[in-house]
């Protein structure tokens, strides 16, 4: 199995390595970036490249390791015990199987997506360790090893907000994706907005790179974003005579889609004025 771009997303070769690399070692590929820059798409574009389902886990702040084996609801069983329910006398009735068991017992071999890891708990990434080493966990509550009748293609990904375990990383395949070129962004582009017109795309684009590399930026505008800048552009059927940028502002036309707090707005028109003050 071979991971390759799709109609729908473009892989730099570099990606494209180290996918087929994980996949090679049968080991997680860790995936790490700005965010919008495609991480969690990535694992779907895996899955459908391959050719497999996949089964997607997105951590949350509050998410326990334990979470993504199983989870046992004693609760539920001491109210049904009270009520008499017959299902109480099998402990398996009260076991919700999390999604790494979910993969464990896929009748074919499934893509494992464990998204933004680095929202956990420190120690959630080391909670992991040996079950994504060894494909397998013990259930306490019945007494039985789940293990993995094919190892899934497991895709990690971390927004870098917190600093992984070495123990963990030595046990990743890692890839970090850059941030696109001019080149890559227009073919990222093309894939979506097919019969965009070359001087718009042109335009569009430089002046998202200008704005992206502005000291000060707090929060610069993403792959996501500038997709949403386009999309918005060609629904108001604007050509790149109409993005010329205000002089008294500095600020690109429909600039919500790219600027997303107030200091990078107030960071523009800071701009605009020293320019001004200037003549």
């Amino acid at each position: 199995m071979r991971f390759q771009s799709t109609e729908t997303y473009v892989a730099t070769g570099d990606l494209t390595v180290a996918v087929n690399a994980a996949v090679t070692l049968e080991r997680p590929l860790l995936v790490k970036g700005e965010p919008g820059t495609g991480k969690t798409e990535l694992a779907r574009q895996v899955a459908a490249s391959l050719g497999l389902p996949i089964i997607e886990w997105h951590v949350k702040s509050t998410t326990r390791a334990q979470q993504g084996l199983y989870e046992y609801d004693a609760v539920s069983r001491l109210r049904d015990s009270q009520l008499g329910d017959a299902r109480v006398q099998d402990v398996a009735n009260y076991i919700r199987k999390g999604k790494l068991w979910q993969a464990f017992e896929a009748e074919g071999r499934v893509v494992l997506l464990i998204d933004e890891i680095d929202k956990a708990d420190i120690e959630f990434p080391n909670d992991l360790l040996q079950e994504l080493d060894r494909m397998e966990f013990f259930v306490y509550e019945t007494g039985e090893t789940i293990r993995a009748r094919h190892r899934p293609v497991v895709i990690i990904t971390s927004n870098n907000e917190k600093e992984l375990p070495d123990a963990f990383l030595r046990r990743c395949f890692f890839h970090y994706i850059r941030f696109p070129d001019m080149e890559v962004m227009k073919a990222i582009v093309q894939v979506h907005f097919p019969g965009i017109k070359e001087a718009l795309l042109t335009e569009a684009l430089t002046q998202f790179f200008e704005l992206r590399e502005t000291p000060g930026l707090k929060k610069k505008p993403s792959t996501s974003e500038v997709l949403d800048w386009l999309k918005l552009l060609l629904a108001e059927d604007l050509g790149p005579e109409d993005l010329k940028r205000d002089p008294a502002q500095l600020l690109p036309k429909l600039h919500g889609a790219l600027l997303k707090n107030e200091q990078d707005v107030h960071l523009f028109e800071r701009l605009a004025f020293m320019a001004r003050a200037r003549r």
